[in-house]
């Protein structure tokens, strides 16, 4: 299977498993995915439910600087709770370049799991939002997921009863969307 492949999942509730069993978050079912695939993958799960870009950059040098092993690779998702918290897009933006600068200083390349502004928010709200997320790849050189989520669009099997945590199957739906991109952000070997 080769040598093993540090991945750092670094981001919010869809990393870390809100509402789910622990085998059933993101990075665990990606790291089964990638395994089958016959890439060694270790995934370090850091999502925090609820985190913030803004908190999310406060973390993220010291939790760098706490890996035993410099990860090849940082699956970014954040910008969702601030969107869900009416945060302006121009911070949630700032915050993220930040985010995508230090990890481009420590040359390690980034998957950066886009999101989407909520359909019931004002038109000018989605305008400003969603853009970030490939304007930033295109700037940071990063591989981008257009939007994280859309494997659950329109199927509300696949989503918690709060209408926004994928459920286990959901999970897998969007690792299977996924994993494509995750193999293809690896450095070579």
């Amino acid at each position: 299977m080769g040598r093993e492949r540090t991945i750092l999942a670094f981001g919010d509730a869809l990393l870390a498993g809100y509402g789910l069993n622990s085998g059933d978050n993101y990075p665990s079912k990606l790291e089964a995915a990638l395994r089958a695939r016959g890439i060694n993958a270790r995934i370090v799960n850091a999502g925090i439910s609820g985190e913030t870009t803004e908190q999310g950059l406060a973390r993220m040098p010291a939790l760098l600087d706490a890996q035993t092993t410099k990860p090849e690779l940082v699956i970014v998702s954040l910008g969702g709770n601030d969107m869900l918290q009416g945060r302006p897009p121009a911070q949630t933006r700032a915050n993220l370049e930040q985010i995508l600068r230090i990890l481009k200083q420590r040359g390690i390349r980034v998957l950066l799991l886009g999101m989407m502004a909520a359909p019931d928010l004002r038109a000018d709200y989605a305008r400003d939002f969603n853009p970030i997320y490939p304007s930033l790849a295109h700037a940071y050189g990063a591989r981008l997921v257009p939007f994280f989520l859309q494997p659950l669009a329109g199927k509300p099997d696949l989503v918690q009863p709060d209408r926004v945590h994928p459920t286990a199957l959901g999970v897998e739906e969007m690792v299977a969307a996924t994993v494509n991109d995750v193999a293809e952000a690896l450095p070579t070997a």
